[in-house]
């Protein structure tokens, strides 16, 4: 009996053995199927940036649309994005001091001609004049039409102070080139502009604005206000003061452009600056300068050197043909700056 029991026993053994060698065989791992015609999306492309271009400027050359009208020209022929920053001078070449512009583009000779004298700029180039003017009401409370500058000022600081109707200034008081500008019509005039004008009443008031804005506030007060022509021009269908002292050599507006210098700025930046300066004295981009806002205003905004070169001051008319190719100071003056 126990013979038969280990018998069948190992006969069971046996098949269990067979069973799980095949039950093995059937659930063996399977070639992975290939897998055809899988489309992929090809790798993104990255389109490398435009190198940057920074510009600190005035709010004339902004105010009037000028600067918007040749970026769009500049940046459809070169690979460059331009980056403008719209101040008044003083706030503009305090920016370019700091290392925080690649060219400044002002108007203000005087301190143009000490920036580049005490070596942050190099290559200054004039490139457009126009002139400023005294705007106010039609009616001319002051009563100073057709007088020279110096005597308009004159004037409305006498009635000014003495409170006659209808008789108030807005002044730019930004260290502007147009406030520089007005401050040196008051010096002709004999009158220290700190002590005599600054504080000398309710009816001199410092805007502390860029043109457009200044033009505006004189609008709404009835005021007399200091502004260049352009400027004045581009704004006028929304003003309420008219043109009332146009003519004098004091009001002379000369536009310069340079390029930023310091010992941190790349010789690569100074060469795009460069190229910058060069296109605006081009041929072309004077004759573009020369034709802006004649379709809207019926005049030039700007006269272009290749028009007409202003008689100023000597020193204050900068190169407006020769090609901007200085990579520094001619004398070795270090301006440091945080780099960008």
């Amino acid at each position: 009996m126990k013979k038969n029991q280990i018998v069948i026993n190992a006969l069971l053994l046996v098949i269990l053995l067979v069973g799980g060698v095949f039950i093995a065989g059937c659930t063996a791992t399977q070639p992975a199927p290939t897998i055809t015609n899988v489309v992929t999306s090809p790798p993104t492309v990255v389109a490398s940036e435009k190198p940057k271009l920074l510009i600190a400027t005035t709010t004339s050359l902004y105010d009037t649309g000028l600067l918007n009208y040749l970026e769009t020209k500049y940046e459809s022929q070169n690979n460059v994005d331009l980056q403008i920053t719209s101040q008044g001078t003083g706030k503009a070449i305090e920016i370019a001091k700091k290392g925080d512009a690649d060219v400044l583009l002002v108007h203000s000779p005087s301190q143009e001609l000490a920036f580049v004298k005490d070596g942050f700029g190099i290559n200054r180039r004039s490139f457009a004049s126009n002139y400023f003017m005294i705007v106010g009401p039609a009616n001319d409370p002051a009563g100073i039409m057709n007088m020279t500058p110096e005597n308009a000022f004159t004037t409305l600081l006498i009635k000014g102070t003495n409170k006659t109707a209808g008789v108030f200034f807005v002044s730019r008081g930004d260290a502007s080139g147009t406030h520089t500008a007005e401050q040196k019509i008051w010096s002709n005039a004999k009158f220290n502009y700190t002590m005599n004008v600054e504080k000398s009443g309710t009816w001199y008031i410092e805007a502390g604005k860029g043109m457009g804005e200044t033009l505006q506030l004189a609008s709404e007060k009835g005021a007399y206000t200091f502004t260049d022509e352009g400027t004045y021009l581009s704004y006028k269908s929304n003003l309420k003061i008219s043109p009332i002292i146009t003519k004098g050599s004091s009001l002379l507006n000369i536009y310069s452009i340079m390029t930023v210098y310091n010992d941190k700025q790349p010789v690569e930046k100074i060469q795009m600056a460069n190229n910058f300066i060069n296109f605006l004295i081009s041929q072309q981009t004077q004759a573009d300068i020369g034709s802006f806002g004649v379709d809207k205003y019926g005049k030039a905004l700007f006269t272009p050197m290749s028009i007409s070169v202003p008689t100023a001051t000597a020193g204050y008319v900068g190169d407006y043909s020769t090609p901007a190719t200085d990579l520094k100071p001619p004398a070795a003056v270090s301006n440091t700056a945080a780099p960008k």
